[in-house]
């Protein structure tokens, strides 16, 4: 069995060429769960699959990362084989955030009758939930405000921070099985963003050398951070994963 990330953007939420940063697990080739819902990464969703996403997980809310719920609704309600059956695994704390966002508007149709959340099968997360015979965790990173953004797991293959400051205490954590780290990283670090110096002064030449830096400002900023010898991502980039350790046995 193959597992790959698509990444359908890698830049910050003003890197419009750079596309939001959004990525899609693969499983034999096709799209297995997605990751966050931006305006420009599902648009090179589509492009790509020619198709919506049946599966998401919801690092936070920021604009750059939910603002294509409308289109998801609508491509969602209106179609009946989907309609209620696209899983969205928010967890806990993001539940309001999201609902705040994206879902609370009078009448989510003009014609009345139907509530936002009725296209969607909305699956809220702790520390860990299953997705299609497979065990992911979840944990909590540094972005803007506590218990506002989270990172996830699929164990012993990768890790995606989201949009986070340094982590190094939940990377010993969660990322402690050799996977392959996408972090959050442009050149210069801010209070809601990591900058590369900002890793280099938290983080083992080991665990950097894991690391697929995405969430950067612009094409040049990723040519300057990958001439210091990192690992870079670009859109429409597609990664080969370890399979994951995380696989329910299946009942003999």
């Amino acid at each position: 069995m193959a597992w790959q990330l698509r990444l359908h953007g890698v830049g910050n939420a003003s890197a419009v060429e750079l596309g939001s940063a959004m990525a899609t697990i693969e499983r034999d080739g096709a799209p297995w769960l997605t990751i966050d819902c931006g305006g420009e990464g599902l648009t090179a969703y589509q492009a790509y699959y020619g198709d919506m996403p049946r599966a998401l997980f919801v690092t936070h809310t920021h604009l750059d990362h939910v603002a294509g719920f409308e289109r998801l609704f609508v491509s969602s309600y209106f179609d009946e084989a989907r309609r209620g059956r696209v899983r969205l695994y928010v967890p806990a704390p993001v539940v309001p955030l999201l609902h705040q966002r994206v879902g609370d508007y009078p009448n989510a149709l003009a014609e009345g009758g139907v509530n936002f959340w009725d296209a969607f099968q909305v699956i809220p997360v702790g520390g860990s939930f299953w997705h299609d015979g497979v065990r992911l965790e979840v944990f909590p990173t540094r972005h803007h405000w506590p218990e506002t953004a989270f990172g996830l797991r699929l164990h012993g293959s990768m890790v995606w921070t989201g949009d986070t400051r340094p982590i190094p205490e939940m990377l010993a954590r969660y990322a402690d099985a050799g996977e392959l780290v996408a972090h959050d990283c442009a050149l210069h670090g801010n209070p809601s963003h990591s900058g590369i110096e900002d890793l280099e002064r938290e983080y083992s030449g080991a665990l950097l050398k894991r690391c697929l830096l995405y969430h950067y400002g612009n094409r040049e900023e990723g040519e300057i951070l990958a001439a210091r010898g990192y690992r870079v991502a670009h859109p429409g980039q597609l990664v080969a994963l370890d399979e994951p350790s995380s696989v329910r046995a299946e009942p003999a």
